[in-house]
């Protein structure tokens, strides 16, 4: 790879670490959030992972630009990516070691 394509890596990688990050930012970042928006609206609690996502794919979006690296595209599936990667990876692990347990 050229340094044009590392290049592109980085808002997706950017992405990637804020979707991974999301659930402990549900506290620090999206806590003083929700209190603020409370005031007009209520809030449900499930919603409180979806605002912490949604700071978490902002500020990775502005590091993206700022960086001028990624597309949209890029920067939404490394969001994903890393939101789900967790899970993702349990079940592939529970599918290999299906395979190993009934070799």
């Amino acid at each position: 790879m050229d340094q044009k394509e590392y290049h592109h890596m980085l808002g997706f990688l950017i992405a990637a670490v804020a979707g991974f990050l999301t659930p402990q930012l549900e506290g620090p970042v999206a806590g003083p959030i929700v209190k603020a928006l409370e005031g007009y609206f209520p809030v449900m609690a499930n919603e409180r992972r979806l605002i912490a996502f949604m700071a978490a794919l902002l500020v990775a979006a502005i590091l993206a630009a700022a960086f001028d690296s990624g597309s949209v595209f890029g920067v939404i599936i490394g969001a994903i990516l890393g939101y789900f990667g967790p899970r993702i990876f349990e079940v592939l692990k529970k599918v290999v070691e299906g395979r190993r347990d009934s070799e």
